[in-house]
C-alpha cells in the first residue's frame, strides 16, 4: 500500500521561506514520477511542480517559476518542494502526488494514482 506523509508546512511571513517534504512507502519509488499539488479555500486543486523518476526533468506552474525548487532523494524516498519569496496567495493545503508508469508524471491531477494527506502552508501579507 502506498503512503505519502507530508511535512513542513506551517505559518510564514511574505517573503519568507518554507521546506515542504514527502516520505514515501510502500511503492518501488524511483520508478514513480511525482508531484505537488495545492488547493486554496473555495478553489480547485492546481497544479505546482513536479519531477520525473531520475531528477533531471522539473516542472513548474507559472505561478511558482523561480520561487519554488522540487527535488527527490531516491535513496530516502523523499520528495521535496522548497518555496521561497512566499506569496499570500500561495496559501493553500500543499499534497505529494505520486504516478507509476510514465517517466515524467505532468500535470494532470488525475493521472497521479497516489496522495498525501496534505499539509498547510499559510502565509501572511
Amino acid at each position: 500500500q502506498v503512503q505519502l506523509v507530508e511535512s513542513g508546512g506551517g505559518l510564514v511571513q511574505a517573503g519568507g521561506s518554507l521546506r515542504l517534504s514527502c516520505a514515501a512507502s510502500g511503492l518501488s519509488f524511483s520508478s514513480y514520477g511525482l508531484g505537488w499539488f495545492r488547493q486554496a479555500p473555495g478553489k480547485e486543486r492546481e497544479f505546482v511542480a513536479a519531477i520525473s523518476w531520475s531528477g533531471r526533468i522539473t516542472d513548474y506552474a507559472d505561478s511558482v517559476k523561480g520561487r519554488f525548487t522540487i527535488s527527490r532523494d531516491n535513496a530516502k524516498n523523499t520528495v521535496s518542494l522548497q518555496m521561497n519569496s512566499l506569496k499570500p496567495e500561495d496559501t493553500a493545503v500543499y499534497y505529494c502526488a505520486a504516478r507509476s508508469g510514465a517517466y515524467f508524471p505532468g500535470r494532470q491531477a488525475a493521472d497521479f494514482g497516489s496522495w498525501g494527506q496534505g499539509t498547510q502552508v499559510t502565509v501572511s501579507s
